[in-house]
């Protein structure tokens, strides 16, 4: 059975019960989140060939730090960077690294998470190196695309398995697919919390929204086929297959109408294929 719990009252530790935030807190989130919204922003001028991924984590850091925000995977269970810089097909904890250049063609995915008063922003999305194939270019509006569905289905009285349901149904349309290994997660003065939120699934199957619920919705999405390996240095997880992977990643509050995207891009660079105009998140 799941339990609701009064986030306030709740210990601050990962205990299965489901906190229900405030609307102090979602301020406090919104805080933490534009933060890293902003880096990610930020980062746009900089993604291109030649970049190292360690020029990269080292722009996240001193980001953070000119800002009062403190990169939440640095030393989070070893790990040592304050990014995570995963590359074509890496679909996600990828290492930044003084030797790997960005290549003309690579898609990368940069996942920034700022802890601000206590509050985590977790946020990732993906930024074309150059020209990209075609391939790549589809694979980055679908899983996107994916994102936006998600977030549509993430209102009160639906459940995760909606959420799971309308990220799957549109990326197997698209003759892709959704990645099992990972999934969305309760997020606020955890970094990891309750509840899971699968990338696929059934309608009205799984947890129920309710208002006050906050988590992350981060699809991985892969050309080929979902199948995942992860490499010796226990974090970088990759395609078996070798196919093209990406990834987008809100935080986001639910409302008493619908969903508040905390991570939503002060820009509209959140949508790479649209650098434009923007996107909607």
């Amino acid at each position: 059975m799941v339990e609701y719990v009064d986030a306030a009252k709740a210990p601050l530790k990962n205990t299965g019960q489901i906190k229900i935030y405030s609307q102090e807190d979602f301020e406090g989130m919104r805080k933490a989140s534009q933060m890293t919204a902003g880096c990610l922003d930020a980062l746009v001028p900089l993604v291109n060939p030649g970049v190292t991924t360690q020029e990269i984590d080292n722009f996240v850091f001193n980001f953070g730090k000119e800002r009062g925000g403190v990169p939440a995977t640095l030393n989070y269970r070893g790990y040592t960077k304050s990014c995570c810089t995963s590359i074509n097909r890496v679909i996600c904890h990828g290492i930044p690294d003084p030797k790997k250049k960005l290549k003309e063609g690579d898609i990368v995915n940069i996942d920034v998470t700022y802890i601000v008063d206590g509050w985590h922003g977790d946020s990732s999305r993906m930024y074309p190196v150059g020209k990209l194939k075609p391939a790549a270019q589809r694979l980055i509006e679908v899983t996107h695309e994916s994102l936006m569905r998600a977030l549509a289905a993430a209102k009160p009285g639906n459940t995760t398995g909606d959420i799971g349901h309308a990220i799957q149904e549109y990326v197997e349309s698209e003759r892709c697919s959704v990645v099992r290994d990972f999934c969305g997660h309760g997020v606020g003065k955890l970094f990891h919390d309750m509840p899971n939120i699968l990338h696929y699934g059934q309608k009205g199957a799984g947890i129920k929204l309710m208002p006050g619920m906050i988590f992350t919705i981060e699809p991985m999405v892969n050309l080929g086929l979902p199948d995942v390996r992860v490499l010796k240095d226990g974090w970088t997880a990759e395609t078996r297959d070798k196919t093209l992977s990406a990834q987008f990643e809100h935080s986001i509050g639910i409302t008493s109408t619908g969903c508040d995207i905390f991570t939503k891009s002060p820009a509209g660079l959140f949508n790479p294929m649209e650098p434009e105009t923007g996107a909607a998140a």
